[in-house]
């Protein structure tokens, strides 16, 4: 015995039907799919019957909503915001731009600040959202808590200045606008 002796056992393999083969072979003219109509044509599924019972999609309920056009929102932490303090990569003025480097958010268009953890030092925050108890957190450090209302881009096309100015902090951005002003004055 070698592989090429090897066969299915009697019966377990059963040959295709030869449909469409004339009149001899039992199966020809209509091929085994009677006469005219749309279970004739090719393309035909035949829809999901359930025998008289209650169909699937209307014994389940229908529930929930997913918005199409939903923000995306990368949440921060407060233990984050400290550790990021402790490794000196951020000062004491956290801007969006901020958020966005160290989170590596970059399809984000929304940051929230949420009070998971303990922060020691005095910091100002811009972000879109905080929780309850990440302002209590924030507040009783010293710090401060600043709620963006645009996104970066949108920041960007309403102050009509390059992206990467629009993204500093809110006090930066009114001091560089004072001075484009001043300078298109003269």
């Amino acid at each position: 015995m070698d592989l090429s002796s090897l066969r299915p056992a009697k019966g377990a393999v059963k040959g295709r039907k030869r449909v469409g083969r004339g009149p001899g072979s039992g199966n020809g003219t209509t091929a085994g799919k009677g006469n005219k109509g749309q279970q004739s044509r090719s393309g035909y599924t035949r829809p999901v019957a359930e025998g008289g019972q209650m169909p699937i999609y209307r014994r389940l309920p229908k529930f929930g909503f997913t918005p199409p056009n939903r923000k995306k929102v990368a949440c921060i932490n407060v233990a984050q915001i400290q550790m990021w303090i402790e490794k000196g990569l951020i000062g004491e003025e956290i801007g969006l731009l901020d958020l966005k480097h160290l989170c590596n958010a970059s399809n984000q268009e929304y940051f929230k600040v949420l009070g998971n953890g303990e922060l020691s030092s005095a910091v100002t925050i811009t972000a879109h959202f905080f929780s309850k108890s990440a302002v209590e957190k924030i507040e009783n450090a010293g710090g401060k808590t600043v709620t963006a209302h645009r996104t970066l881009e949108e920041a960007a096309k309403v102050n009509g200045l390059p992206f990467e100015e629009a993204l500093l902090t809110p006090k930066a951005k009114v001091v560089k606008i004072k001075k484009q002003k001043k300078s298109a004055k003269s």
